[in-house]
């Protein structure tokens, strides 16, 4: 007998319970959704139906009925680039471009910053304008920049365009990087939808290999180090001592690599076992020796969107000096802005951007450069102006960080009290330790564990993703943790 209280669970759209990559629902649903996708392997246009069909309800299962929404960009910005790519009139392609920027700005401002904004209002000038609260859907700012980038590629004559809207929504929707990127290019990924489906034994096993650390990075370091001592910390900061303060600012910076590199490595080797490959979205961040190397690695589609976008289109330092370091720093600084509706976001993309801008002004990349001693300089203090700035984007307001910084700040050399803090929380330091090590370990050793990990075979395999699942089941809090990067 059918039971329909389970069905109606699938079917509707709960707030409080969105469907996670790291959750059981997901688990069960991919694996019944991919035996029908490798059954389509050879028909193209059925796939390409079913897996826009599924990246919907993927999608819907996130943010309810503005799936529709999605649908609405997808309708706007493949036909307005058609019109684009048909005119040599350059004024009307233009005015088409401005009319495609506008609508996706136009919905990106409204549902993200229009609190924001009528708040700052109701500040300065003592008001009480308000909108009510405005949804935020999952994942608009990543698939805005995505469609965006679109639409200026083939006005640039960069692009063609995809052959029908069917392929492009393909492209949009793509559920594995939809919600929180990377934010793909469509020069780099729609040509991959005509490719004839295929998956090397070598891709399959780059694929759980990929999904079984960023199961691991995010399910069991991010979360339980966040649940069982950075969230507790920096709800109230003046409640723990200035060594608890520190150990809390460092754990949220492995908090949030793990969290957001870990849901990009499991959506690149999602995307890899459906065929597509995904540009990397990070690589080794923390062994930045400067805070443009560090944008070099860390969230590598967004800072490279940013360059060729809004950077380049500023005039990027083809107009003297002094403009390249205004340019740098706007860049940053709207950044921010993009991260969130929020005045402590734009003092972290401002301070990226000012230090960028120094960067560029004293050649300290050049400075840097492959002298060892120099290179460990620069990654330390990169790495502490990096954990310095993530405090603003962690704390819940500008108090809240302050209270941190101002306790860190208290520190005092007492190494017995610091061991007896570090016992207390035994389990969070270990993994704090075992996360900074596997993020600090050569690049030769990471590519003979993934040689390790190939030569297994078929069975071997799935016993350590069986493996992975029940230790994500024996360290997990009462409820699946959100990506960080669900709220951008």
């Amino acid at each position: 007998m059918m039971d329909w209280n389970a069905l109606t669970d699938w079917l509707a759209y709960d707030p409080q319970r969105p469907l996670l990559f790291n959750s059981a629902a997901f688990l069960y649903l991919f694996l019944s959704f991919y035996l029908l996708y490798i059954l389509m392997k050879d028909l193209r246009r059925l796939r390409v139906l079913y897996v826009i069909a599924f990246s919907l309800y993927f999608y819907y299962k996130c943010s309810g009925i503005f799936f529709l929404l999605l649908i609405f960009s997808s309708f706007v910005d493949y036909y307005l680039s058609e019109a684009i790519y048909k005119s040599n009139n350059h004024r009307w392609r233009t005015l088409l471009l401005v009319a495609s920027c506008i609508i996706n700005l136009g919905l990106l401002a409204y549902f993200k910053y229009t609190g924001f904004l009528a708040d700052n209002f109701n500040s300065i000038f003592n008001g009480d304008l308000s909108f009510g609260n405005i949804f935020l859907p999952v994942g608009i700012s990543f698939y805005t920049f995505q469609t965006m980038s679109y639409t200026i590629d083939i006005y640039r004559r960069e692009l063609k365009p995809a052959r029908n809207l069917l392929d492009f929504m393909f492209f949009v929707s793509f559920f594995p990087q939809l919600v929180a990127g990377p934010i793909v290019r469509a020069r780099d990924f729609i040509p991959q939808i005509y490719e004839r489906l295929s998956l090397t034994k070598i891709e399959l096993s780059k694929a759980m290999f990929l999904i079984i650390g960023g199961l691991l990075k995010k399910a069991v370091i991010s979360d339980f180090i966040s649940v069982n001592f950075v969230d507790r910390v920096f709800d109230f900061p003046d409640n723990y001592s200035a060594f608890e303060n520190l150990l809390a600012v460092y754990g949220y910076t492995l908090q949030i690599y793990c969290d957001f590199s870990g849901y990009s490595d499991i959506a690149i080797g999602l995307a890899l076992l459906l065929g597509f490959e995904l540009p990397p979205n990070f690589r080794t961040p923390y062994q930045s020796a400067s805070i443009t190397e560090f944008w070099r690695r860390w969230h590598i589609s967004l800072s490279s969107w940013l360059r060729d976008y809004l950077y380049i289109s500023m005039g990027g330092n083809r107009k003297g000096k002094i403009r390249t370091y205004f340019n740098l720093f706007m860049t940053m600084l709207l950044g921010g802005l993009w991260h969130g509706a929020s005045w402590k976001f734009v003092l972290w993309g401002g301070m990226h951007g000012t230090v960028l801008a120094l960067e560029k002004a004293f050649g300290i990349p050049q400075w840097s450069g492959k002298n060892w001693g120099r290179r460990l300089l620069g990654a330390l203090i990169t790495f502490h102006f990096v954990a310095f700035c993530w405090i603003f984007f962690r704390a819940a307001d500008f108090q809240i960080a302050l209270n941190v910084i101002q306790n860190v700040g208290s520190l005092e050399f007492a190494p017995a009290d610091w061991w007896s803090v570090l016992k207390g929380y035994q389990n969070v330091a270990i993994l704090m330790i075992i996360g900074f090590l596997w993020h600090f370990i050569p690049a030769s050793i990471q590519k003979r564990q993934f040689a390790f990990f190939h030569r297994l075979p078929m069975a071997g395999k799935v016993m350590v993703f069986a493996a992975v699942i029940w230790l994500i089941s024996a360290t997990a809090s009462s409820e699946v943790q959100p990506f960080i990067y669900f709220q951008f």
